[in-house]
Parts: structure tokens; sequence; C-alpha cells
């Protein structure tokens, strides 16, 4: 029995626990501070009844400790702080977001505004300022999409022509459409950006399960669409007709602006959408889609040497 009893002796009773952490809390230089400033709003009382408030508030921290996750934050609630107020004399306690979660939830919103279909993540993380210069073309190309950002920034409407960007394979198009696309999410504009080539193998599929309609609408109306790898799909007179032809006719008479890449130039890319997969020619249709891809774009060559080698 002693044992056990000189332990309860030892252990300090609850009023003096209760008066150590109440001057925990007044003596805290936050709270002082809250204190000073409303002095005219609170009395003994007032402060007595809240200062559970209190021990929650100097519990925790009131700055962003800069952790890279805010998994990694020790407050009650991750990647809030708290804050005091007073609200009808009495002491109130909110949580505003820390400048991590700042950072993170601006992240979300931009990858929120780029929907993709089969492009690669890191193509979708590209910023403009990431375009490798080594080249005037490269450079150009970083100053008209840098420009094209900037027009609809400052009058508040999206340019109606995109680019038209050709050239050998690995010198960066696709990564100048994530980084132009990620530029415009981060002034809340939303691209859709596709890889052609799987693009049109699931149009096909959509057949079977009816959403080819939905899918094609999807496409046309995106406020900004960029098409990526345009003639290295084998192409069929129905992908090129009712798929490609719809989608151009769509956005050249709504003027929403179309960004496409593609290894061929204009004239290359006629010749290759001219061929059908049963060996006919036909010049005609295949003009046809040029001239709205020509409405729709302005032609750009990319040079440089080839990143994936």
């Amino acid at each position: 029995m002693n044992g056990p009893l000189k332990r309860a002796i030892n252990v300090p009773s609850f009023q003096e626990r209760y008066e150590a952490m109440r001057r925990e809390i007044l003596e805290h230089p936050q709270v002082q501070e809250f204190l000073a400033q409303h002095a005219d709003e609170l009395n003994y009382e007032n402060i007595e009844r809240n200062l559970p408030k209190l021990h929650e508030f100097i519990s925790q921290s009131t700055e962003c400790c800069g952790c890279d996750n805010t998994e990694h934050c020790t407050n009650y609630l991750k990647g809030f702080l708290p804050t005091l107020r007073i609200v009808r004399n009495s002491i109130e306690m909110d949580y505003v977001r820390c400048e991590q979660k700042v950072r993170e939830e601006e992240r979300r919103d931009v990858a929120n505004m780029i929907a993709s279909m089969h492009m690669p993540k890191d193509v979708l993380q590209a910023t403009i300022q990431d375009l490798s210069i080594d080249d005037e073309s490269r450079v150009a190309i970083a100053q008209k999409a840098a420009q094209f950002v900037k027009m609809t920034k400052e009058s508040g409407q999206l340019p109606s022509k995109g680019f038209y960007l050709f050239g050998k394979f690995g010198v960066g198009k696709s990564f100048v459409l994530g980084a132009l696309a990620n530029e415009l999410a981060s002034i809340k504009i939303r691209s859709v950006v596709v890889f052609v080539p799987e693009f049109l193998r699931e149009m096909k599929n959509a057949i079977g399960d009816n959403t080819l309609n939905e899918k094609i609408d999807y496409i046309k109306k995106a406020p900004v669409l960029m098409l990526d790898d345009l003639g290295a799909e084998t192409m069929t007179a129905w992908t090129r007709d009712e798929i490609l032809g719809t989608i151009f006719h769509y956005r050249m008479a709504e003027q929403l602006p179309t960004f496409i890449t593609s290894n061929f130039n204009y004239d290359e890319l006629e010749h290759h959408l001219a061929q059908s997969q049963k060996g006919d020619i036909e010049v005609v249709k295949a003009g046809r889609i040029m001239e709205r891809i020509k409405a729709l774009t302005i032609p750009i060559e990319m040079r440089g040497k080839n990143r994936r080698m």
C-alpha cells in the first residue's frame, strides 16, 4: 500500500494542474497580445470561460512550417492555422489555410483545368520556363506562347487562332502543348490535351458502347483544344471526315482556339489526309480538312535536337 499511496500524494492536485495550465495560457505572448488588443471587450469571466479555446490555440503552430506536403502538418487540421477573434464579447477561433495549403490547392485547381486523353504525365507538368532554348525557333515559340497567354489575360478573351507546330521527332512539340495548357490553367482557362492516334482508336471503340457522339462533343467544344501528333495515326475516310472533320468544322465556326502538333508541315499533312486505308487518293476531302486547319492555326516550325535520344 505504501508505494501507491506515496505516488498519489506526489501527484499534483487538480487545482494545481489547472492553475499551472492557466498560467501557461495567459502568459503565452500571442494570447497576451490578443487580450491586450481586446481589453475593452473582454472581462475576467469571458477569459476564464474561453480558456479551453485559448489552450487549443497555443497548442498549435500559428505560422506555416514550410513543409513540402500538408500531410506532414502537425496542427489539428492539417494545412490550417488557428486564429482568434471576438464575437459578442466571446473568444472564437477560426482556422485559415497556410501557405503550403494554398499552394497545394492552387496546383490542384491548375490540374483540374487540364483534361488529358492519353498524354504522358511529364508533358502535363511542363511550363514555358522549362522549355529548352537551344534554337531560334524555340525562342520564338516560347515568346508566342507567352504572348498568347498575355493577350488572353489582358483582354479576358481567347484569341481565335492557335499554333500548328511541326518538326522532327523528339524536338519538344508535345512539351510546348503541356506548358501552354499549364499557363492557361493558371489563369483559369480550361484545356483539353489529346494524343490523336490513341484518341482515334478510342473513337472506333466508342461506336460499340454508344458514347461516340458524347466524346466528340467533349473534344470539339473544349475552350482550348490541343491535338498532339496529328498525322501519326492510320488514316481512314471515317476518322478523317466524321471525326476530325466534325471537330475542325465546329471549332472554326465557333472560333475556338486549337493547337496542333505534327511531324508534317501543311502540305505533307494534306498528302497524308488524302490517303485512305483502301489505297484511294481523296484530294478534295483532304483539302477541305486542311482549309479548316489553316483557318484555326498559325504554322510554326520547331527545330532543335532530338531529346528522346
